[in-house]
């Protein structure tokens, strides 16, 4: 399942068998590529021609051109949903002042101690919640200024575990 948005309206895109479905409806269509960058779709008796004018594919952003006409397009693929309902969504994006619990668990280790310099995706926290261990990583660089939990210690969702 995807969530797409293009120039800021939302939809929903599934796979079945074949068939797309685009907000639960089926959708037919053919489409040709051209060359890389252009293609030629046909949806009931309409003909689109899109251009492929950027993509980014770290951010999950295009542009496209459809029949001239520009539209912005994000996607969100399964596992973004999934991170946006854990609450884990966009700490990449923010200012780096602290890492929180996205989940309720058990902290099982602390790979930091305060005045460490992280990096980046480093591994910080180990939290087991529903029988699994979840690695929890330096969403951007920074300096860990206080760590709020010990190993052993219970935590709930969205508890600050480290503030930088």
């Amino acid at each position: 399942m995807y969530s797409v948005t293009v120039n800021e309206k939302n939809f929903s895109i599934e796979q079945d068998g074949g068939d797309f479905l685009i907000n639960g409806t089926a959708v037919d269509w053919e489409i040709n590529p051209i060359d890389n960058r252009h293609f030629h779709i046909i949806r009931g008796h309409k003909s689109y021609v899109v251009e492929l004018v950027r993509l980014d594919a770290a951010k999950k952003e295009l542009t496209l051109k459809i029949n001239n006409k520009s539209a912005e397009v994000k996607i969100k693929d399964k596992f973004d949903l999934l991170l946006e309902k854990l609450g884990m969504n966009g700490q990449a994006n923010t200012k780096l002042s602290s890492v929180m619990a996205p989940m309720p668990g058990l902290i099982l280790e602390i790979n930091v101690q305060e005045g460490d310099i992280v990096k980046k995706d480093q591994p910080m926290v180990i939290l087991e919640a529903m029988k699994m261990e979840n690695i929890i990583k330096a969403p951007g660089d920074g300096t860990v200024r206080k760590i709020l939990v010990a190993t052993g210690q219970s935590v709930e969702k969205k508890q600050i575990l480290i503030q930088f």
